[in-house]
C-alpha cells in the first residue's frame, strides 16, 4: 500500500514498512494546510500531531485508512472521514508510561519548586532559606479523573511515594482495570464533587469530548482546596484557562500543564499563552508523550495497524 507519514517517525519502522512491501513517504514538514495537497492518492496516512481536516479527506482520492501515532483523535475530523467510508484508528496505551512519568515529575517540580531553584542558581542566586519549604509527597491524597492506561500508571506510581490514590466510582469497570485499581490501593469516591474536596493534587486523564471539554471552570476549581495543586497532561481544552488564573491569584491553587488552549501545531513557534507564563504554574510544551520508549512502542502500533488493515482486520477504529 500507498503510506504517507506527515509526522516524525522512527527510520527503523519506516523501513520496516518498506521490507513489508509499502511504499512510504515521510514529510514530517508537513502541516494542516500543506498536507491538503500532499495526500494525493496514498491509501494510509500516519499523523501524530498534524491536524487532518475535512479538506484533506476529501482530497485523499485513495485513502482508506488514518492512523493517529498516538491515543487522542481531536485532530482528526473522524465524522468527515466516516461519511467518506475512510477508518480512522489509534494506538492507545502505548505512551501511557511516558506520560505517567511526566505527571509524577509535575508534582515532584510543584512540591519541591525545582523550576524557580534553578533559575535562580543559573542566574547567581542562592536562596536555601526560600526554596526549604516544602509539603512533600507521602501521605498527600492524589484524585485521579480518568482510569485509563495513563491514569493507572499514575496510580501505580503515586503509591510508590505513599500517596494515597482516589478515582471517581464507577459501574461496569472491566475486571482488568478494577483488578488494577485493587493492587494499587485506589479509593473510589462517589462523586466528581467528593474527590475534589477530599484531594491536595488533581490529575486529569480524559479525552477532549462535548462532555469534557471546559470541565474544569470555575465550579470545579472552587471545590478544590486553597493551595491544592491541579496537573493536566491531557488536553488543553479540558481547562478554562481564565478560570484557572483566577483560582491561582485567588486561592493558591498550583498548577502543571503539558497541554494549553491554542498551542502551536508543530514543533518550533511562537506561544503567548498568559497561564503558561504565570509563576505558580510549572509548564511543559506538549512532551508527555515524547520518550524514545514511547515512541518506539507507538511505532510498533502503527505497524501493527497497518499490516492488520492490508489483511482485512480494523484495529482500534474510532469512527466505525
Amino acid at each position: 500500500m500507498n503510506i504517507l507519514i506527515a509526522d516524525s517517525f522512527p527510520d527503523t519502522h519506516r523501513l520496516e514498512l518498506e521490507n513489508l512491501g509499502h511504499r512510504v513517504t515521510m514529510n514530517p514538514a508537513l502541516d494542516e494546510h500543506t498536507l491538503t495537497g500532499a495526500i494525493g492518492d496514498h491509501d494510509i496516512l500516519v499523523v501524530r500531531s498534524t491536524r487532518v481536516n475535512a479538506a484533506t479527506l476529501d482530497a485523499g482520492t485513495g485513502l482508506r485508512l488514518v492512523v493517529r501515532a498516538g491515543a487522542g483523535t481531536n485532530t482528526i475530523d473522524c465524522a468527515r472521514a466516516a461519511s467518506r467510508g475512510i477508518r480512522v484508528c489509534n494506538v492507545p496505551g502505548a505512551n501511557a508510561l511516558a506520560v505517567a512519568e511526566l505527571v509524577l515529575g509535575l508534582i515532584i517540580c510543584i512540591d519541591r519548586n525545582l523550576a524557580d531553584n534553578v533559575a535562580d542558581l543559573r542566574n547567581g542566586i542562592w536562596n536555601k532559606k526560600k526554596y526549604s519549604k516544602s509539603r512533600g509527597l507521602c501521605g498527600q491524597k492524589l484524585g485521579i479523573l480518568g482510569m485509563g492506561a495513563i491514569g493507572l500508571a499514575v496510580a501505580e506510581r503515586a503509591r510508590a511515594f505513599g500517596m494515597q490514590v482516589f478515582a471517581v466510582h464507577r459501574d461496569g469497570r472491566d475486571r482488568a482495570t478494577a483488578a488494577r485499581m485493587s493492587a494499587a490501593g485506589i479509593t473510589e469516591l462517589e462523586s466528581q464533587e467528593a474527590l475534589l474536596e477530599e484531594c491536595d493534587i488533581v490529575t486529569i486523564h480524559l479525552p477532549a469530548t462535548e462532555k469534557t471539554r471546559g470541565m474544569v471552570n470555575g465550579d470545579f476549581l472552587a471545590r478544590m482546596k486553597p493551595g491544592a495543586m491541579l496537573i493536566n497532561s491531557s488536553r488543553g481544552e479540558l481547562v478554562d484557562e481564565a478560570a484557572l488564573l483566577h483560582a491561582i491569584e485567588t486561592r493558591d491553587i498550583r498548577a502543571g500543564l503539558d497541554v494549553y488552549h491554542n498551542e502551536p501545531a508543530g514543533g518550533e513557534g511562537d506561544f503567548e499563552s498568559a497561564i503558561a507564563r504565570h509563576p505558580a504554574v510549572c509548564g511543559t510544551h506538549h512532551i508527555g508523550a515524547s520518550t524514545a520508549q514511547a515512541q518506539t512502542a507507538v511505532a510498533d502500533g502503527v505497524v501493527a495497524i497497518i499490516q492488520a488493515f492490508e489483511n482485512g482486520e480494523v484495529r482500534n477504529c474510532v469512527n466505525a
